[in-house]
């Protein structure tokens, strides 16, 4: 009986379990009060709570765990062991800001320096964008043209940042156009002739205008002799200028500064300030009626004569002048290509590259825009404007034979050469290229700017924007 009652309890507490219950009822029924009975009877009770408690126990540990786990998770380190990681991690953020910083320092330090570099070289006149390569000509489709004026456009300008041009012409009106939309922002109503006292505005047809490096001045010239200073971006009238004994055929204000030179076909340039209201003083050198004007951030400016067939570098600061010989006719338009090298068109029909190094022209093209007239007494094309990309080497210049023609600058300035022709009917009074290089802009009338020797009543009066359009950088872009 012992033998097997302790295989029971070896093999199944339940059924020792069993078994001890009712032999312990059958103690108690026969009334046996033995004490070994109850030594028994406590030790099996005690054995079976010890077997309860251990099976509670093979249970308890999965829970144990867990509450220990989330006890780690909530109390793993101490104040000491947290500021120290804390503090690490600080360390670590130090350390990835610090090299971060160091690479946008080199970055913008190497960006500076480039900067600088071009900046030397753009005051040397030695820099030159090679864009003219990758220029394609433009669809018809792509052109968009600007109508608000009722008579021939005579000048305009671009505003610095690209998204307006300010347009004039023989009407006396002056309109602000947004580029992207081409709507009118802006319109400066002309007066009358004889209202010039209580009109605010022009009164005569306006010759010449010029934009300040930042957008705050425009400059408007007209043939009564006046410049007047607006707001560039509320239009509002600010000052009148006075002083020229003839009209006023060029502005272009200094750049970096609110300096601005005019001239006149009085044959003299003044120098004005235009923050102070102030005029400054006046240059003469001329022989004949000044039919142009253009400067960069350099204290000097060019200038050309007309029919005394010069082109003039005025240094302000020296008080001296260079004189250039070229054309054999009256030259009508100049523009700085950069400090050092200048674009010039003339009545001859053609354009000519200059360098302010060299009395004569590095390069020009004789009947740029062809001829006109009968057989045996043809007449070259004037050429009425040109325009320049600043420090690159592409320039373009306008007639009257229904083409703005693009060029090339050759190696040193030395030779142009035709990249492409642009149809536009009219005469092309006026030509700007954008400062992004990203369009041409011509302000075009039926007649020229100056006079009225021909009238093309096919042409329309308005503004054409024409996008430079580049060859695609990847050939698989072209198919």
């Amino acid at each position: 009986m012992s033998s097997s009652f302790f295989m029971k309890t070896k093999g199944n507490p339940k059924t020792t379990k069993k078994g001890k219950e009712t032999a312990a009822i059958k103690r108690k029924a026969d009334g046996d009060s033995g004490g070994q009975s109850k030594i028994r009877a406590k030790k099996s009770s005690s054995k079976y709570n010890e077997e309860i408690s251990s099976d509670s126990e093979v249970e308890s540990p999965t829970v144990s765990k867990k509450r220990q786990a989330k006890e780690e998770i909530e109390f793993e380190e101490t104040p000491q062991e947290k500021k120290l990681r804390l503090a690490k991690l600080y360390l670590e953020q130090l350390k990835e800001e610090e090299e971060k910083k160091a690479e946008d320092e080199s970055f913008e330090t190497d960006l500076i320096a480039g900067r600088l570099q071009e900046e030397v070289l753009e005051q040397k006149g030695k820099l030159q964008r090679l864009i003219a390569k990758d220029l394609i000509p433009p669809d018809d489709s792509e052109i968009r043209v600007l109508r608000g004026h009722k008579l021939p456009i005579t000048c305009l300008v671009i505003t610095p940042d690209d998204k307006c041009v300010f347009s004039a012409a023989k009407d006396c009106s002056i309109i602000k156009w947004d580029v992207e939309s081409g709507k009118k922002l802006h319109t400066i109503h002309g007066g009358r002739k004889g209202t010039e006292d209580r009109h605010v505005g022009h009164t005569a047809h306006i010759l010449c205008m010029a934009i300040s490096s930042d957008g705050k001045y425009l400059a408007t010239g007209d043939m009564n002799k006046l410049i007047m200073i607006w707001e560039g971006e509320t239009c509002k009238h600010l000052y009148k200028f006075t002083g020229h004994k003839g009209p006023v055929s060029g502005l272009s204000f200094r750049r970096g500064t609110h300096d601005l030179y005019s001239a006149s076909h009085d044959r003299s340039v003044k120098v004005w300030n235009v923050d102070e209201n102030a005029y400054v003083e006046t240059l003469f050198g001329h022989q004949d009626a000044i039919t142009g004007l253009d400067s960069l951030s350099r204290e000097r400016c060019v200038t050309v004569g007309g029919r005394d067939g010069t082109v003039r570098v005025w240094k302000i600061a020296e008080e001296s002048q260079l004189v250039f010989h070229g054309h054999e006719g009256s030259i009508d338009c100049v523009q700085l290509i950069n400090e050092e090298h200048m674009i010039t068109g003339a009545d001859d029909g053609s354009v000519s590259l200059w360098s302010v190094n060299k009395k004569k022209p590095l390069g020009t093209v004789k009947q740029a825009h062809g001829c006109h007239g009968d057989s045996g007494l043809e007449q070259p094309h004037w050429v009425s404007s040109v325009a320049a990309l600043q420090n690159s080497d592409t320039v373009a210049s306008g007639s009257h034979n229904s083409q703005v023609n693009v060029w090339k600058c050759g190696a040193n300035y030395r030779g142009l050469e035709l990249l492409f022709s642009v149809p536009v009917s009219g005469f092309i009074n006026s030509l700007k290229f954008s400062s992004s290089g990203q369009f041409l802009v011509a302000g075009v009338g039926q007649e020229h700017r100056l006079g009225r020797w021909w009238r093309l009543k096919e042409a329309k009066n308005g503004i054409y924007i024409i996008p430079l359009k580049r060859k695609p950088s990847n050939p698989e872009e072209a198919i």
